[in-house]
């Protein structure tokens, strides 16, 4: 079985002092891959491009995965978005939690001061970071939430070593939204439109 056969796309690894390309395996049976090791060099749109030529991406032509920087990066998105890049890709703070639409970013041309770059890969050849996507939904859903209500008040209960700061800005990790996932009480205490959200974030 050759490398291609067993891999189904390339997750980008970024740590303190080095930029990490591993091949995954579809359906996760064995373990990855190591690609390639970029140590000390700067997260850049040039780190990418010349480790997309070392993988050799252009012929094996693997999705790629990685954290909202690297998605960025590999996009030539402005790095000051990428706490939005899934949706939100503009920095209206006021309309986060207000509007519901949000228009689909269309032109990956190279435009503007910062977009200076064609992107590395094409938008549907990269798979979102699920983990980041889980938090950032569990951090919405929260600061949506009306902070008097029954729900908001079991959160705090719940997570009692939680600090209110980061209970009222929905900062959690994984266990404890696994706990709150799991906790009958909670989905009791929550209102119409609250379950209904929660539920739709379960599903997910």
């Amino acid at each position: 079985m050759n490398i291609t056969q067993i891999s189904g796309a390339c997750s980008w690894i970024r740590q303190k002092v080095s930029l990490r390309v591993v091949l995954l395996h579809n359906g996760n049976k064995f373990p990855s891959v190591p690609l390639a090791n970029a140590a000390n060099m700067k997260e850049s749109y040039e780190s990418m491009k010349l480790l997309l030529g070392k993988i050799k991406h252009d012929d094996y032509k693997w999705k790629l995965r990685g954290d909202q920087k690297v998605v960025a990066l590999l996009l030539v998105m402005q790095i000051g978005h990428t706490n939005y890049c899934c949706f939100l890709y503009t920095r209206d703070k006021k309309n986060h939690y207000v509007n519901t639409l949000w228009p689909k970013r269309t032109l990956l041309t190279p435009v503007g001061k910062n977009d200076v770059s064609p992107p590395l890969v094409l938008p549907e050849k990269i798979y979102l970071p699920p983990l980041h996507i889980k938090l950032g939904l569990m951090k919405n859903f929260v600061k949506g939430m009306d902070k008097t209500s029954r729900g908001f008040e079991c959160v705090r209960n719940k997570l009692q070593n939680v600090s209110d700061a980061k209970v009222k800005e929905g900062i959690f990790i994984v266990p404890q939204i696994r706990e709150m996932m799991q906790d009958k009480q909670f989905d009791e205490d929550l209102n119409e439109i609250e379950i209904n959200a929660w539920l739709s974030f379960k599903k997910i």
